[in-house]
């Protein structure tokens, strides 16, 4: 190991010594089993598709996910956590605008854990992405090499966790598709929401499944990837983009 490498991984390991996380589940643990009965299999691929023509300017697919995983912000929106957050896109030429939500795309080959130095960005066998703090070191790799900025760091202490999503200060967060409502059968928090309040913007399944109707509307309908030309290949999709 070169001395620059060493040097950042011994300032990244003081700094997590410090972290304060949440009692509760370390996410390598919902790496292993969805339940004790049924393990994460990548049999299964979970996926979100989003029909940008049905998402308005509400924001309660941000206000839904930031209730559910216990994020709240100090009033700073640069340094302040984002697990999803709505892009306005503009067409330069026709000034046609579109808003969409940004979220981690849960990339098939994820280039955060491509780079993290201790394996705590690491992706479960159905596909979903995630971060284990309890050996996050807080380098930040992982946020310089997502292309989709949907990497966070935690600057501050938190407050209101929630026992099944560990947080902590000095360490790196992003959207888990609601890991824990998924494993328990049901739809991420944001799918919920808009759903809900009839925006109907939002599907989640198995892309795997040819009976779900993600599988269904993404193989009979046109659907784009952000930044297809990394090759990637996005759990989450969008049409209309």
């Amino acid at each position: 190991m070169n001395p620059e490498r060493r040097q950042v991984l011994g300032w990244g390991a003081a700094a997590a010594a410090g972290a304060v996380l949440a009692p509760g589940l370390s996410l390598i643990e919902l790496a292993r089993a969805r339940s004790p009965e049924e393990a994460a299999s990548a049999l299964q691929r979970w996926g979100l598709l989003i029909d940008i023509s049905k998402c308005g300017e509400c924001n309660d697919c941000v206000t839904a996910c930031h209730e559910e995983n216990g994020v709240t912000g100090h009033g700073r929106p640069e340094t302040d956590a984002q697990w999803i957050r709505k892009v306005n896109l503009r067409d330069k030429r026709t000034g046609h605008a579109q808003t969409l939500p940004m979220m981690c795309q849960h990339c098939e080959d994820p280039p955060c854990v491509d780079v993290c130095p201790t394996g705590a960005s690491f992706k479960r066998e159905d596909g979903i992405v995630l971060v284990d703090k309890h050996t996050c070191i807080g380098c930040r790799y992982c946020v310089m090499a997502c292309p989709y900025g949907a990497r966070s760091f935690i600057h501050e202490a938190v407050s209101g966790q929630k026992a099944d999503v560990p947080r902590g200060k000095g360490t790196v967060e992003s959207c888990t598709l609601c890991v824990h409502r998924v494993d328990r059968g049901e739809t991420p928090a944001c799918v919920e929401a808009c759903n809900r309040d009839g925006g109907k913007a939002m599907v989640f399944g198995d892309l795997n499944d040819s009976s779900a109707e993600i599988h269904r509307r993404l193989r009979s309908e046109p659907s784009s990837q952000v930044r297809a030309d990394l090759a990637l290949n996005t759990g989450v999709r969008y049409q209309g983009l």
